[in-house]
Formats: structure tokens, sequence, C-alpha cells
């Protein structure tokens, strides 16, 4: 964390260069957010592109150091919903292939990640598909608590700050969140003992 904070310092009085590396460090993640929160590619590199744009327009802005995870996924955040806005009306299929490094990072979250037979790949395989179909059926409210909780790992008080709600809010819209979705991998005969969502 010392080395992004230096890199923010830097960046911050204007080296491209440690911009660029502090980019390198976040790119993926807030590329993973706006992926998970669309579904979609090319909506994916749009948010992410933007995003860091934003930041590099205000980042002398930042006062503190240690509130530029929550300020960066709050940009992340406000393109998303402009992305949306611009939609208007989604109609968002998620098709996922093998090697899908997305797909592999949703289902590291199911157990057994040893075991590589073909019918625990398939089941992987499928349940990823069930969890990201589940994800663009929550609420955008829920959605987004959910991927920052539990895909990118903010604390309660850094979702709080990004998304500016309260912290009870949040763990309210995570709670219901995950019981959407749980409902939904029941409902789909998934075996939820392979999978440590709650």
């Amino acid at each position: 964390m010392h080395h992004a904070e230096s890199l923010i310092v830097k960046a911050k009085d204007g080296d491209d260069t440690a911009f660029n590396k502090l980019m390198e460090l976040w790119y993926k993640r807030i590329y993973n957010f706006a992926y998970k929160y669309f579904g979609d590619h090319d909506l994916a590199m749009e948010v992410a592109q933007r995003t860091f744009i934003t930041v590099h327009k205000n980042l002398r802005q930042l006062r503190e150091l240690e509130r530029f995870k929550p300020w960066l996924y709050r940009i992340a955040h406000n393109h998303c919903h402009d992305e949306d806005r611009k939609m208007k009306k989604r109609n968002v299929i998620s098709m996922f292939n093998e090697e899908s490094e997305i797909s592999a990072e949703v289902g590291s979250k199911i157990s057994g990640d040893i075991d590589y037979s073909p019918d625990k790949k398939l089941q992987r395989k499928e349940l990823t598909a069930q969890i990201l179909d589940g994800l663009q059926n929550l609420s955008n409210d829920q959605r987004e608590v959910v991927i920052m909780k539990e895909y990118e790992g903010l604390k309660f008080r850094e979702i709080a700050e990004a998304l500016k709600i309260s912290e009870n809010t949040a763990k309210s819209r995570l709670y219901y969140g995950l019981k959407f979705l749980k409902k939904r991998l029941l409902a789909a005969n998934v075996n939820l003992e392979s999978y440590s969502y709650e």
C-alpha cells in the first residue's frame, strides 16, 4: 500500500509515469467492477477508460491518500450510472467462454479449485453463468454493493463513502442482494454446498 501511496503523491504532482503505474495497478479491478455491473466487455472497457480519464483530471483535488480507493470506486460507480442512463433499456445477455478471466474470477469463489475433472469444470461454468446472470437481475443499488464487497473486497466504510450512503444502508443492500442471489441459485437447483457465498 505504501508503494501505491507514493505513486498517488507523484501522480498528483504531475508525474505521468507514476500515473500510468497507478493505472496499471487499478485498471483491472475497475474493469472487473464494471464488467460485473453490466456483463458486457465493451461497456466495462468504456467505463474503465472514462474512470481513469476522470482520475487524471481530478487527482490533485484528492486531499487524503487513504481515501483514494473509495474515491476511485465512486468515479467508476458514477460512470456506470452514466452508461446505464444512456442505454435506457438494457437487454444484457452474458456470454462466457471457458477461458474467460472474468468467469475464472467469479468461479474462484467456488470451492474445490484443485479438482479439474470435466464434471467439475462444467459445474463451475454453469454456476459462474448463474451468478453473473443473477448479478444482472439485482437492483443497481444492490448489485454495486455486492460487487464492491464480495468481489472487490471493499470495507463497508469504503463502500459507504464511494456510494455516499450510510454503512447500515450498505449492509442492508448486501444482505438483500445475497439473499436474492441465494434464492435464485436454489431455484435453479444449484448445489450451494460447493459455493461459499455467505
